[in-house]
């Protein structure tokens, strides 16, 4: 999937490129409104993350410029929290609206929510209970077990195995671990994540004779029954 990110701020930008590009998107980046608007209709993306206030040509304009001719789902960034910025956005055309600050977790879950609709997917009923080989997690009771055996997590800890098996087969990086389990922005300097990993691992696949957690090297972590 190839998303087109049109922010000025230079370092919000690089931070949004890297966080979605360690989930899996191909990030193009515009700083300014004119680039953006040539960028959004020359290029073929499935999806537009827009900043309301650019300059050369503002979010608003560009939205109203881009929609007649394309219908690529766009979801608008902006530092304004009025109502009636954000109805000017959806009623200019915008798919969605996200106000600043935000974070990274939320940004994520609302593209793969756009990006959804527009591939025609259907949202599941979230289940209470998640399994994976003999790895059980009951989340209404806050237990965990694993081959009928009572593990004793810290609540962090139960956050962080919701995740991957809520994700079970899928990549995360640590960027997107610190901010759904910890709401943090990621420090490259801060080992939180991997210290986590580490004690987690310690008692979901020390104990036992196959180990489910699995570290992708250079991308992130993995949680999936392997062979062999």
């Amino acid at each position: 999937m190839k998303i087109l990110l049109i922010e000025d701020e230079v370092k919000l930008a690089e931070y949004l490129r890297k966080g979605l590009g360690e989930v899996g998107y191909v990030v193009d980046v515009a700083h300014n409104g004119v680039d953006g608007l040539h960028m959004a209709l020359e290029g073929a993306h499935d999806l537009l993350v827009l900043d309301a206030m650019l300059p050369g040509i503002d979010g608003f304009s560009l939205l109203s410029a881009f929609r007649k001719s394309r219908q690529t789902p766009v979801l608008m960034l902006t530092a304004r929290i009025s109502v009636e910025d954000r109805v000017l956005g959806l009623q200019t055309g915008a798919d969605d609206y996200l106000v600043k600050p935000f974070a990274f977790s939320e940004l994520n879950a609302r593209i793969q929510v756009l990006l959804r609709r527009t591939h025609g997917a259907h949202d599941a009923v979230e289940p209470t209970q998640l399994r994976l080989s003999d790895l059980e997690l009951d989340l209404v009771r806050r237990k965990a077990s694993r081959g009928g055996q009572r593990l004793d997590l810290t609540a962090k800890e139960f956050l962080l195995l919701t995740l991957f098996l809520r994700r079970k087969s899928e990549v995360l990086s640590r960027t997107e671990i610190a901010e759904q389990v910890w709401d943090m922005h990621f420090d490259s300097e801060t080992n939180v994540v991997e210290v986590a990993i580490r004690r987690l691992r310690g008692k979901i696949d020390k104990p036992f004779n196959t180990a489910l957690l699995h570290t992708i090297r250079g991308m992130g972590y993995i949680m999936e029954e392997r062979n062999g």
